[in-house]
């Protein structure tokens, strides 16, 4: 529940417009569809593999990248794209690429390059009001 609260109260934060002009103008944003934006957006993972309940990110047009899920305490990262479809951030100390496969208003999905394989991340805008289930205790 504490853990709950801390990423409300981030998201809040981070929910605060910046006046007109005070945006930065190299922010990193990638919109394949016209209008659609990879950042500013909470993406709740939708694929099978997503085992833990409540999987989210959300990577901020400031190059900060929040990762929590509804089991787990949430992590800052850095992220940042490397070209037009492809990003990275960094996760313990490990750099993390992805290419993004799909984005528009209802999904967003990206294959994760890992050493010996890539895998396949799916995502759909977090639906509001959300609560995470109770955890079995």
């Amino acid at each position: 529940m504490r853990t709950t609260r801390i990423f409300t109260a981030i998201l809040m934060t981070c929910a605060v417009a910046l006046p007109a002009g005070s945006q930065e103008t190299d922010a990193p944003t990638f919109a394949p569809t016209p209008g659609v934006s990879l950042t500013d957006t909470i993406w709740m993972r939708t694929d099978e593999a997503a085992q833990i309940p409540g999987s989210m990110q959300l990577f901020l047009s400031d190059g900060t990248l929040i990762s929590t899920s509804c089991w787990e305490g949430y992590r800052l990262s850095s992220w940042r794209l490397i070209d037009d479809d492809r990003l990275s951030w960094d996760e313990d100390g490990a750099m993390i690429s992805a290419r993004v496969v799909t984005l528009d208003e209802a999904n967003m999905a990206h294959e994760l390059e890992l050493a010996t394989e890539t895998t396949l991340l799916t995502f759909e805008p977090a639906p509001v009001p959300f609560v995470c289930p109770d955890m079995p205790r």
